[in-house]
């Protein structure tokens, strides 16, 4: 015999939660009439930004970078190096590094290239194409050359880091040799672990590149003046965090992470848990982090049928956009900020890319 469902209505929070943030959201956010007031907002909205993500409760300590391997591809050196970013915390990366560079008396700018996620950490934004699901994933997207490694063919160092969570810094409960896992991540859970400490993950991944960005100021093979980010996803939330705390990225390349929290984090909260920072909405919107980089080259890419959009698609990511548009105005760099949107979802696209690299590094 069977029991007819018994559920006839469900009583869910997101319309209240919706009310709440219209009610609270941006207290922080970018407020200015002149540059001398923009400056004083962006050093009062940078220390809000480290509190909110608990970037201030994070212990500096000696990089002890090790070189674990190298191995010489086509064109190109690929080394694996590991830095220590808090004490006994460590971050694996692979650094790309073209033929015929002279350390001492070759230095050459540097591209940072977090991760999204799905990709292995490193070994996908490295393209190592030598390991089954990346091959496979790097098939699925046409067999397109992996972002790092056009860029060392340029003529960059790049670095390719493992976010925490990820890659060779997945937890325990995601540590086994199935591709699952292996392209997987730990982000939930150290982000309960983490905010229960008074920190967040995405405090902890923006940290990290700022230590691998004190890294490459220590190398002589990369000049410090022309340091870049960029990434796709995950990777341009990276992107995005690291270029607004941090004068030393000089340009940056946001891929499929810039829209309005409400519809893309508040209405999809199912998205990975390194997005979710403690009152961080009540303070800041996309636009301001945008408006801390300003006025620094920004190139933000949207597809028009990103699904992470939200449910209004661009019409959630235009007024963004503009609202940062209007910063980099005020401070008379308007042609900085790049806006590139083009046919497709939730991808990389990267047509502008290059030629934007090149003229702001």
């Amino acid at each position: 015999m069977s029991t007819a469902y018994p559920v006839k209505k469900f009583y869910t929070i997101t319309p209240r939660m919706s009310e709440v943030f219209a009610r609270e959201k941006r207290q922080s956010g970018w407020r200015a009439d002149n540059p001398e007031q923009f400056e004083a907002w962006r050093r009062e909205a940078r220390s809000t930004l480290r509190q909110v993500a608990g970037i201030d409760k994070l212990e500096a300590c000696e990089l002890l970078p090790e070189l674990l391997e190298s191995e010489q591809l086509d064109g190109y050196r690929r080394d694996k190096v590991i830095i220590q970013t808090e004490p006994d915390v460590w971050m694996p990366m692979f650094i790309l590094v073209p033929d015929g560079t002279v350390p001492g008396s070759d230095r050459r700018p540097a591209f940072i290239v977090p991760h999204g996620h799905g990709s292995g950490g490193k070994y996908g934004t490295a393209g190592a194409d030598e390991i089954p699901p990346i091959r496979e994933r790097l098939a699925r997207f046409g067999g397109r050359t992996p972002f790092a490694v056009q860029l060392v063919r340029e003529g960059y160092i790049v670095f390719c880091p493992d976010a925490r969570g990820a890659g060779e810094r997945r937890e325990w409960m995601r540590q086994s040799e199935s591709d699952e896992d292996f392209t997987g991540n730990t982000c939930r859970e150290i982000n309960h672990m983490a905010i229960s400490l008074g920190r967040s993950l995405a405090g902890m991944m923006a940290w990290d590149l700022m230590r691998l960005t004190d890294y490459i100021g220590t190398r002589d093979d990369c000049d410090p003046a022309r340091i870049g980010c960029g990434g796709m996803s995950g990777g341009g939330m990276q992107t995005l965090w690291l270029a607004a705390l941090d004068d030393r990225i000089r340009c940056a390349v946001v891929s499929g992470y810039f829209y309005g929290f409400h519809d893309s984090l508040l209405k999809l909260p199912h998205n990975c848990g390194c997005n979710f920072v403690p009152n961080l909405w009540r303070h800041f919107d996309a636009a301001d982090f945008a408006a801390l980089i300003a006025p620094r080259p920004l190139l933000i890419e949207s597809g028009t049928s990103d699904p992470l959009n939200g449910e209004n698609g661009l019409s959630n990511v235009y007024p963004q956009v503009e609202s940062a548009r209007a910063a980099y105005r005020l401070l008379g760099e308007e042609d900085r900020l790049v806006h590139h949107v083009f046919e497709g979802g939730h991808q990389w696209n990267g047509e502008p890319v290059p030629a934007f690299i090149a003229r702001w590094l």
